[in-house]
């Protein structure tokens, strides 16, 4: 049995859209040995030291998140890829308590499998980034050296981040804007969705 986090029965008690088909996902991490904590404001789910799901309510849909989901088997292709930028995690969209019950034994099986991967302390293999870094990044490494140390100190994954948002506005002055607004989070070591 999971190890459940009471301050996070407020998240579930409160009044919420998606409220059921939440706590029928909690249910099921938890009938496994998983470790239950607040991270990203949303339940998230951990074995072996690792981080290995997170639930969460979208405005659309309720998303169970597995983090290293590229590793699991998946004959059904339940699993579905989050984003075009998405490398590793796989997710399932929920808009009713029947749709979980009716895969329920297929989570079962996929949060088994990750606890497995982290008990085995298997890693997605990633490629080197192919990113382009912007112009605007570049020049503002050439200005500001104490910015580039501190970006090249990040995780992979939070340069991936920062190099997507920023590449992702169409105009340089945005870039640059978008550069000046998470300097201070880059400074301190810190991705763009860490708290």
């Amino acid at each position: 049995m999971g190890k459940a986090d009471p301050r996070i029965d407020r998240y579930f008690d409160k009044d919420r859209p998606w409220r059921a088909e939440l706590v029928a996902l909690r249910r099921l991490m938890l009938a496994e040995d998983v470790t239950e904590a607040l991270k990203w404001r949303n339940p998230c789910y951990a074995a072996h030291g690792s981080n290995i799901g997170i639930i969460g309510a979208e405005k659309n849909d309720v998303a169970l998140s597995f983090f290293k989901g590229v590793l699991f088997d998946d004959p059904a292709g339940l699993l579905k890829v989050p984003g075009p930028n998405s490398r590793s995690a796989r997710v399932m969209k929920f808009t009713s308590t029947e749709e979980i019950d009716a895969v329920a034994q297929d989570i079962t099986g996929f949060i088994k499998q990750a606890i497995a991967v982290e008990k085995d302390g298997r890693s997605v293999d990633l490629p080197e980034d192919d990113l382009d870094y912007p112009e605007a990044l570049l020049a503002a490494f050439e200005a500001d050296p104490e910015l580039q140390t501190a970006f090249e100190a990040l995780t992979p994954g939070r340069q991936r981040g920062y190099v997507l948002h920023i590449s992702g506005a169409k105009q340089e002055a945005t870039q640059h804007a978008r550069i000046a607004k998470w300097r201070d989070r880059i400074l301190a070591g810190q991705g763009m969705h860490d708290r």
